[in-house]
């Protein structure tokens, strides 16, 4: 099957983004400097030919109509049509460089951030809220390619204005200092609006990712709400964070007001002055009535470049805003460095021959993963059993010395590990689209099986369309043992060599839950498996199970066997009921 050419326009595996909002910017540019250079060939000649159609009614009127001269009328009058075809033909090939470059920016900006997103991790929503990640998907992209989209029409507005000012400076030395003071002025007059503009559009956009992320909790917690009676919490905080919202972007709207106000103001009081100067100039007799048009041509064309120039100013203030919250997406590093050796077929290779056979040791609490057995672990303090599935998936941070036969866990890349071992946690996470693809797995035996295992077969008869049927985001329209036991399948499936499950029967019933002990004991016989679990059911069914009382392993053995001789154990398990 013939494989899809890559998207020139996408990021290279290798390639990696600065996290800093100005040399984000300009590494993107620099990725496509093509289409930048192409707008402004063709953005510059549109707006200078615009700016000189003045110049040719003004040599129409004064060799031609003051002159009678109708040889140079019609000569000059074909020179403005032919203006007119060079700036509508030009002005065709900027619009559609300056979407072209606009879109190539807002995507390219999404392929760097999705692709840090999932180095990042969990890391990530531990270093930002996860409302502020999601509302850089949803505006911050489009907001990268403002200033790039502009980028043609700014061009060409600084070579016009440069033109125009140097065709007045050769008819009046007046006026033309007065366009290369004057203009250069007014735009740098706009620093007074432009940072407080700036720094209201990043608060805004703080609050309205706090709002977002609001949301989010509430809508992943609603069933849980409604148990506790909480709706009315919840509604005056959301009431509240709204409010904010609302200030902020009032506090904006003002700003902006004055900025947009400044675009039409400006340009305005400008043209005024070059009219008045160049009207008195004409009756003193120091310019000609063709140069008298011209000029009044040239201070209506003014308004274009001037207003670009405010344009240009508005845009990259949003663009360095988004830019600098997808800086901060782009600078969380995750929880253990990736390495590029992970790909290497060698070292896997050498990894497998290390570890086949190997038993796993976690050195903080002494527990020992005989290979080719279930081994459960169980404690009074749910947080130790989870920390030392932790430890053993290299889930959380820093190294543990967690070693699996010869091989030090800390020392593999991550990537190596996952492969090798995972670790299914007790709140699942289940995406939206077709269960087959949800589950993974060689073939529909095998995810039939799976969900065989799982006792989940009920869940393809909730869905519409079974394995061909959609879940919804996070599988809000399943129960939550549906859920969790949707997601053990999805683990079994993966048919690692280490399979690590951190309470996988804690929202189902007694029944289902002895038919799912007996069948994953069965199932993953002879393969390596870690269970955290204080389930009786579940205990009973392991090889080995482990006690662990301050962190630290004090006794192994079947749970018969500490049943009979382990007060402590019987404590945990019974919850104190003899």
């Amino acid at each position: 099957m013939p494989t899809r050419p890559p998207w020139r326009y996408g990021v290279e595996p290798h390639e990696d983004a600065p996290a800093d909002a100005d040399r984000l910017l300009v590494w993107l540019a620099r990725r496509q400097w093509r289409t930048l250079l192409a707008g402004a060939a063709c953005g510059i000649p549109w707006m200078l030919a615009t700016a000189l159609i003045p110049a040719a009614i003004g040599r129409a009127v004064d060799s031609g109509i003051v002159a009678r001269d109708t040889s140079s009328l019609v000569t000059w009058s074909l020179a403005v049509v032919g203006l007119g075809l060079v700036s509508a033909a030009t002005g065709n090939g900027r619009h559609w460089f300056a979407v072209q470059n606009w879109l190539v920016a807002a995507f390219r900006s999404g392929v760097v951030v999705d692709r840090a997103v999932r180095r990042a991790g969990p890391a990530l929503t531990r270093a930002m809220p996860a409302g502020e990640v999601l509302a850089s998907f949803t505006s911050d992209f489009g907001r990268m390619g403002h200033t790039f989209d502009v980028f043609a029409r700014f061009m060409g507005a600084i070579v016009s204005f440069v033109v125009v000012a140097v065709v007045l400076l050769n008819g009046s030395v007046l006026l033309g200092l007065i366009m290369l003071v004057g203009g250069p002025l007014l735009v740098a007059s706009l620093a007074f609006v432009m940072k407080p503009l700036q720094r209201r559009q990043s608060a805004q956009r703080e609050q309205a990712g706090k709002l977002t992320a609001l949301g989010a909790d509430t809508v992943a917690g609603l069933r849980v709400l409604r148990g506790i009676g909480g709706e009315d919490a919840f509604l005056a905080r959301y009431r509240d964070q709204s409010e904010a919202v609302r200030l902020a972007g009032v506090r904006v709207a003002g700003t902006q007001a004055t900025l947009d106000a400044a675009q039409v103001l400006l340009p305005g009081i400008f043209v005024l002055v070059v009219t008045a100067v160049g009207a008195r100039l004409a009756v003193t007799g120091e310019i000609t009535p063709g140069q008298l048009v011209a000029f009044y041509g040239y201070t209506a064309f003014l308004t274009m470049p001037l207003q670009t120039a405010v344009e240009f100013a508005d845009k990259f203030i949003s663009t360095r805003v988004a830019a600098r919250r997808i800086a901060r997406i782009l600078a969380v590093e995750p929880d253990h460095a990736v390495d590029t050796a992970a790909t290497d077929p060698v070292l896997r290779r050498e990894v497998e021959q290390l570890v086949e056979g190997a038993t796993l040791v976690d050195p903080v609490s002494g527990v020992e993963v005989l290979p080719g057995r279930m081994t459960a672990v169980v404690s009074a303090r749910p947080e130790e059993t989870a920390a030392v599935a932790a430890r053993v998936g290299r889930t959380t941070p820093g190294e543990h010395g967690v070693r699996w036969g010869a091989v030090a866990l800390d020392d593999l890349p991550v990537r190596v590990v996952r492969e090798h071992v995972l670790v299914s946690q007790p709140d699942p996470r289940l995406f939206s689209g077709a269960v087959r693809t949800e589950l993974g797995g060689a073939d529909d035996d095998a995810r039939t099986a799976a969900l065989l295992v799982a006792d989940a077969e009920d869940v393809l008869v909730a869905i519409d369309g079974g394995l061909d049927g959609e879940v919804e985001e996070r599988g809000r329209s399943l129960s939550g043992g549906q859920r969790q036991r949707l997601a053990l399948a999805r683990s079994l499936l993966r048919d690692v060599d280490v399979l690590v499950l951190v309470e996988p029967t804690s929202a189902v019933d007694a029944h289902t839950e002895a038919r799912i002990a007996e069948r994953l004991a069965q199932h993953r016989k002879g393969r390596t498996t870690l269970v955290v679990t204080a389930s009786p059911l579940m205990l009973d069914r392991a090889d080995d199970v482990v006690l662990l009382e301050d962190g630290r392993a004090t006794e192994r053995g079947s749970h018969r066997e500490l049943m009979r001789r382990s007060a402590a154990y019987r404590h945990v398990v019974v919850r104190g009921e003899d």
